[in-house]
């Protein structure tokens, strides 16, 4: 916030009393925001754990803020890549198996997830093949 102020054209002593000013009032808490966007992250945007990471980093989130923010959500990951096949299978039931093995691992793949976690799901969901 204070670099963008700066670049602005604002003084140092306005931008330094404006972002107290706004901390003390509790509207700057990067914390808060933190957990508003991870929960946006998993619930809306259904991203992983590094790709919500990503989602907050490119907000101007703090690393060790987003770091603490994450803790413990392994679960969340095979949870959201089981709700994304699921929600993807609807509209690829008329391919071969090949080609939704291909589309659902490029899907999660860019949505940040692991290849073992997309490897798993693919597992669960049905025979998977190790030469993806």
């Amino acid at each position: 916030m204070c670099e963008r102020l700066r670049k602005k054209g604002f003084s140092a002593d306005v931008v330094t009393q404006t972002v107290d000013s706004l901390r003390k009032s509790g509207f700057l808490d990067d914390t808060a925001l933190a957990e508003n966007l991870k929960r946006e992250a998993f619930s809306r945007k259904m991203l992983s754990r590094r790709g919500a990471k990503q989602y907050m980093l490119s907000r101007g989130i703090p690393l060790p803020v987003i770091e603490t923010a994450i803790v413990g959500d392994e679960k969340t990951d095979i949870e959201n890549a089981k709700r994304i096949v699921e929600k993807k299978m609807k509209t690829l039931k008329n391919y071969g198996p090949e080609i939704i093995r291909r589309r659902l691992y490029n899907v999660l793949s860019r949505r940040g997830y692991a290849s073992e976690t997309i490897r798993t799901v693919l597992k669960d969901n049905f025979s998977y093949k190790e030469d993806i």
